[in-house]
């Protein structure tokens, strides 16, 4: 221990970096699409591996974390940033743990006096330093006078920092004429800008035109890297990702009037810690939280980074100072980074959906757009108020990269349309089950958005055109590897057999063969679509052909064979007719279940998951050619599943935790970097598929295959991997 003492804070720091990225789910490229064991398997790998696992469980990572901060200070310093970068909201008590130890109260001197006397001589130290290259003298006689100046600067009529938190707690005078009501005490955002305006005041007085801009912008970096590093105790500055996805209120013995007054998670609450998180890039929410989505949330989520550096920024003068708590919110968020990420899979509520509606009508609608003769005088005025801090050009969001918006049934068209619009850099959009229309399609289609995983299940609102014309012209869709376009009985595909022949002959993310995940389900496919028009896809890994009951199984098996040959995951929920053998109806013969398991074995799994066969008689080496194709799983209904009873031979059933359910060749997974068949019944990975199959859907949400949402937070897409509310979107729900 005492060699790794001497090690520099920076490689402890990065091995603490590489100790979380361990708790990361893969990549879209290296997922082995399996769920992640959870034992001592061996040390994670970035490969697609399915034992051992791709990464650590979260945990895992988590607690190694917490235990190398119980080493020494060091090790403290090195680990707290990466045990605060991602915040799981859990249960309620946590949450608000949480706020206590991260949100500051405003009106706590002690703690706002102690940042101004750190910040002004880390300051000092910092001027001193410039002072030394520039040849003057730096002993404690000049360093004294930075301070005092600084101070004076500091104690104008025209500061902003209060005059009390100049002076610390004890030397302060306890007269009867300091009772008075306290003020808030300045963000501490704002006490970095005073303290480096005060620094460059000095600096002009002193030495005119000797220190430049370059100077006081390395100056004010000292400041705010160097000096919460050392004395900040808050953490929210480490915070990078926050989620509710496991958020519940379930089970805590809340009556209906608790649950509809005293709410754990409010909008002040999630306001007031949004603030405190500068540099927070994904956000998650769900729907047991989506009425603490009000409006200032929004406003704090989205309007920060380069969406609040726009005009009417005043200098950093020393001029009038007025109490404007906009401008102040305005000021704080430039220095925040840009959401990068954002999920609201399921958020409905009426407040949610009032503050997106305002949002959008206040910042990304011109007031021709969005005035009607409904509005009374009021919203008007408000309106052109806040047409002052808008520019020429409407508002954007450019860091935003991905957005999921599946499930918010309740967002009228004409306020999604512009809200998605405005984010001009995505790559993954989720807009299943939503009320998307052709025209925002169009809008997409000439926007400057290059999309990588896209998704639109059950979107009622679309035509068969409009998708055609999107996918096959649009610039927007050539680059896309993940394509969802999900319907079933309730909500069919609304594309017809020519819209989906142009697509798959034209489409450039057909034509291209990079297609990773596709699902089809319910639409018109045809064997001539297939075998004929279909170029080959050799890196589709997980393809969706449920609920089209015409398609036969032969003709999948081809296209598989000759097409699509890296093809794990297929989905045929009351796919053809040699297994929809439960719409004949009650009165079908006993053998027709029977029928359609031989069909499925005979058909499918026989001729596209068995090694061909290879005599042994005259060669005592024999190398086992490969199986025709990767496939391992296939989904299938309920009374398919039902019919299949225990399986055979190493195929058997996993249940979600929920409707789906699987045929899985438990004895075939990723291992030594490879798919491997005919695995032992000993080996770790197929005693855990061994172990899903005997639990009977009694499973966390996570398990499952052929995802129907995407996962946004991380940037896996359609072939990322969720637990929570967003693993049983994902893998539990039926739609």
């Amino acid at each position: 221990m005492s060699a790794v003492l001497q090690y520099p804070p920076e490689l402890l720091f990065t091995i603490c970096e590489y100790i979380y990225a361990a708790g990361l789910p893969p990549s879209e490229y290296a997922s082995s699409l399996d769920p992640l064991a959870i034992g001592e398997f061996g040390t994670p790998t970035a490969l697609p591996s399915s034992m051992p696992p791709p990464n650590w469980s979260e945990p895992e990572a988590r607690k190694t974390l917490s235990r190398l901060c119980l080493v020494n200070h060091t090790w403290y310093e090195a680990a707290k940033p990466w045990l605060w970068h991602k915040i799981e909201v859990r249960l309620p008590r946590s949450w608000l743990a949480l706020l206590d130890e991260i949100t500051i109260d405003p009106e706590d001197d002690e703690k706002a006096a102690l940042a101004v006397k750190e910040s002004i001589q880390a300051a000092t130290r910092a001027a001193l330093a410039s002072t030394v290259r520039t040849g003057t003298s730096s002993d404690e006689d000049a360093a004294r006078k930075w301070k005092e100046s600084i101070m004076e600067s500091l104690a104008g009529p025209d500061g902003s920092i209060p005059p009390e938190l100049l002076t610390p707690p004890v030397s302060r005078d306890p007269s009867p004429r300091r009772l008075r009501p306290k003020s808030k005490s300045p963000a501490r955002w704002k006490i970095m800008r005073s303290i480096s305006d005060a620094v460059q005041n000095v600096m002009d007085l002193t030495e005119p035109g000797v220190y430049g801009e370059l100077f006081i912008v390395l100056l004010y970096t000292v400041i705010i890297d160097v000096l919460p590093r050392l004395h900040d105790p808050r953490p929210g500055r480490f915070v990078r990702h926050l989620d509710f996805n496991h958020f519940r209120t379930i089970g805590m013995r809340r009556s209906v009037e608790d649950s509809a007054t005293s709410r754990f998670v409010t909008g002040e609450r999630v306001e007031a810690l949004l603030k405190e998180l500068p540099n927070l890039t994904a956000f998650g929410a769900t729907e047991y939280m989506d009425g603490a989505l009000s409006l200032p949330v929004l406003n704090e989520l989205l309007l920060r980074g380069s969406a609040s550096r726009g005009g009417g920024r005043p200098t950093r003068g020393r001029g009038i100072v007025t109490e404007d708590p906009e401008e102040e919110d305005r000021e704080r968020r430039r220095d925040c980074r840009d959401l990068q990420a954002m999920d609201l899979t399921g958020c409905v509520s009426a407040v949610f959906v009032s503050a997106l509606t305002d949002f959008v009508n206040t910042h990304l609608l011109h007031e021709d757009e969005q005035s009607s003769g409904s509005d009374d005088e009021s919203r008007r005025q408000i309106r052109r108020a806040r047409a002052r801090f808008m520019q020429e050009e409407p508002l954007t969001f450019p860091g935003l990269q991905r957005l999921g918006l599946r499930g918010v049934k309740s967002i009228q068209p004409q306020i999604l349309m512009p809200f998605v619009l405005a984010f001009p850099s995505l790559t993954h959009l989720d807009l299943s089950a939503t009320r998307v229309t052709p025209d925002l399609l169009t809008a997409l289609g000439g926007s400057t958005i290059r999309l990588h995983s896209f998704a639109l299940a059950r979107c009622v609102h679309l035509t068969g055109s409009c998708i055609r014309d999107f996918l096959v012209r649009a610039p927007a869709a050539a680059r896309i590897r993940e394509l969802t376009l999900y319907g079933d009985q309730t909500f069919p595909s609304p594309l017809t057999t020519d819209d989906l022949a142009e697509i798959i002959s034209s489409a450039p993310c057909f034509t291209s063969g990079e297609l990773t995940y596709l699902d089809l389900s319910s639409a018109p496919v045809t064997r001539e679509l297939l075998i004929d028009v279909c170029k080959p896809q050799p890196k589709l890994r997980s393809l969706g052909l449920s609920y089209i009951s015409e398609l036969n199984l032969d003709v999948i098996a081809q296209f598989l064979k000759s097409k699509a040959m890296d093809v794990e995951v297929l989905t045929l929920v009351q796919t053809s007719p040699d297994l929809d053998w439960g719409r004949v109806g009650p009165g079908a013969p006993r053998g027709s279940a029977q029928q359609a398991m031989m069909a499925l074995h005979s058909q499918i799994i026989g001729p596209l998951c068995t090694p061909p066969y290879m005599s042994t008689l005259r060669s005592q080496t024999v190398v086992v050619p490969p199986s025709p194709t990767r496939l391992r799983v296939i989904e299938l209904s309920v009374p398919a599943l039902t019919a299949l009873g225990a399986g055979a031979g190493s195929w058997r059933i996993i249940r979600s935790k929920g409707g789906r359910g699987w045929y899985v060749d438990t004895a075939s997974g990723w291992v030594d970097t490879g798919l491997q068949r005919n695995l032992s019944k000993a080996h770790p990975f197929r005693v855990q598929m061994c172990r899903l199959a005997d639990a009977n859907g009694n499973v966390n949400s996570g398990v499952g295959w052929h995802a129907r949402k995407m996962e946004v937070l991380h940037g896996c897409g359609m072939l990322g991997r969720e637990d929570g509310l967003y693993g049983a979107v994902s893998f539990a729900y039926q739609g």
